[in-house]
């Protein structure tokens, strides 16, 4: 199976892919599952699944009060903000799968050294690729963090558009749920392809007319 690990929607203030867009342009690239990761919200992870629920996994970028948690088959929507524990123990409760997403990218990670030492035996993964990590290090970081506690990583584009989807993907086992993709991830071969600076100008022209806007009709 093919997987996207790791995207967004229009649920999510800095993209505006809608998800049926989103369900449409997965079936073209082949992608078999994908994991719809919005900004603290599952609105939009929802309605993908419900126009294909084989196709898509409900998930989670969870926002805690340092860093975030990449979570998949989440049941429940996770407030933004909760300690970080705190988060992890909701995200356990539901069964859901948790990565940690690009925790080296100083420019999108609060984590400090010693809160990723804690982190590592109470998730299941580190994001060792993400598409949108502008220097290469980032990712090297994390591989050789998971390598040395022995943890599997997770590959994903991060797309908070449509030409961003597929540009790092997983080839794995069929899986049925968190527990069952906590057995095969360690054998996912990665197929990545970094996205470059442009995909950040777009995320931020996206979330600064999404405050004009509500600047308007406030």
């Amino acid at each position: 199976m093919r997987v996207e690990f790791h995207c967004h929607t229009n649920a999510s203030a800095d993209s505006q892919v809608r998800p049926a867009d989103l369900v449409a342009t997965c079936r073209q690239l082949g992608i078999d599952r994908v994991v719809v990761t919005d900004h603290w919200s599952i609105a939009g992870a929802l309605e993908a699944k419900r126009l294909d629920p084989e196709l898509v996994i409900v998930g989670e970028e969870v926002l805690t009060n340092r860093g975030e948690l990449l979570a998949a088959f989440v049941t429940e929507e996770i407030p933004r903000g909760l300690p970080y524990r705190e988060a992890i123990q909701n995200l356990r409760q539901q069964g859901a799968f948790i990565s940690v997403s690009h925790p080296f990218d100083p420019r999108r990670s609060n984590w400090t050294a010693q809160e990723l030492e804690v982190l590592a035996p109470l998730v299941d993964a580190f994001e060792t690729f993400n598409s949108r990590n502008l220097r290469p290090i980032y990712n090297a970081a994390a591989a050789e963090f998971a390598r040395r506690h022995g943890l599997p990583g997770t590959a994903g584009s991060d797309a908070h558009t449509l030409a961003e989807l597929g540009r790092a993907t997983m080839r794995l086992p069929d899986f049925a749920d968190g527990e069952g993709l906590r057995q095969v991830i360690g054998q996912a071969e990665f197929r990545t392809q970094s996205s470059g600076p442009w995909v950040r100008l777009t995320s931020r022209w996206t979330r600064i007319m999404g405050k004009l806007a509500s600047a308007r009709h406030s």
